[in-house]
């Protein structure tokens, strides 16, 4: 079986220009079919402030209202989308920027009302993934950049960016022995939030709900571990969450970071 890569990007490495570019250059050079799938950083926040949108999150997602909905698809779909493809392109990277609406490749459902209105939020499922779309895309050896927004009955919804690349993943897991990778700055899941050194090699499920339970894992690790799970038991081969600066050695043998496992 073929291997693909999925990557997600995300955390302060978006924020960063040296360090996304430093990226960037890396990614170009996997020899792989791969898939990025990239966050929005911290960009439409401070760009909302400076067009008097306020942004709300809770438990590591953003609450999304009608003028912030509309921020982060001129946000994520435009300025930060086009920006990775057109670096990308100088690295003789063939990519291409999508959002879920293009080539109708996620449909999704906006998230009801329950305890929390989370607004203009859409939910996925791996069935809502057209894989046909990017088989094709990746047959013609272009390399999808995706935005985190998806679609649902002629409106644009922001979606978390994890949970697109583990749908994503499942759902092209039938064709691709695939290694799905969650990028940002740290070097992996920590033990000790202050300590950048102290990485846990490998983690399972138990072993997370623990460290959730007593406040070790907080913010967006949740949704970004609450996905990789959710991939590794929809018959992901392969995760792992780490360093932006470590994607050369993640896609090899030598892999660091750490292995979500069984």
């Amino acid at each position: 079986m073929q291997k693909l890569f999925i990557v997600k990007i995300g955390g302060n490495v978006i924020d960063e220009p040296a360090a996304l570019k430093q990226f960037l250059v890396d990614f170009s050079k996997i020899q792989y079919p791969k898939i990025l799938v990239h966050g929005g950083g911290t960009i439409a926040t401070k760009i909302g402030k400076r067009l008097g949108i306020e942004s709300k999150y809770v438990n590591g997602r953003r609450i999304t209202d009608e003028p912030t909905r509309d921020l982060v698809t001129m946000v994520y779909g435009g300025l930060l989308n086009k920006q990775i493809v057109t670096q990308l392109q100088t690295l003789h990277t063939n990519a291409i920027g999508l959002t879920g609406a293009d080539g109708n490749m996620i449909k999704a459902k906006k998230r009801p009302v329950k305890e929390i209105d989370y607004g203009y939020v859409g939910d996925i499922e791996t069935k809502d993934i057209n894989t046909s779309f990017l088989y094709f895309l990746l047959k013609q050896n272009l390399i999808p950049i995706v935005a985190p927004l998806t679609h649902a009955e002629g409106i644009m919804l922001n979606t978390n960016a994890d949970t697109i690349a583990s749908a994503m993943a499942i759902a092209l897991s039938k064709h691709f022995r695939i290694r799905l990778i969650y990028c940002f700055e740290k070097k992996g899941v920590l033990m000790k939030i202050e300590d950048d050194q102290s990485v846990i090699p490998k983690m399972d499920k138990t072993q997370y709900l623990e460290l959730r339970k007593n406040k070790k894992v907080v913010d967006g690790m949740i949704p970004k571990l609450d996905n990789a799970f959710d991939a590794l038991q929809g018959g992901v081969h392969e995760i792992l969450v780490g360093s932006a600066e470590d994607i050369l050695s993640n896609v090899g043998e030598m892999a660091a970071g750490t292995l979500i496992t069984a």
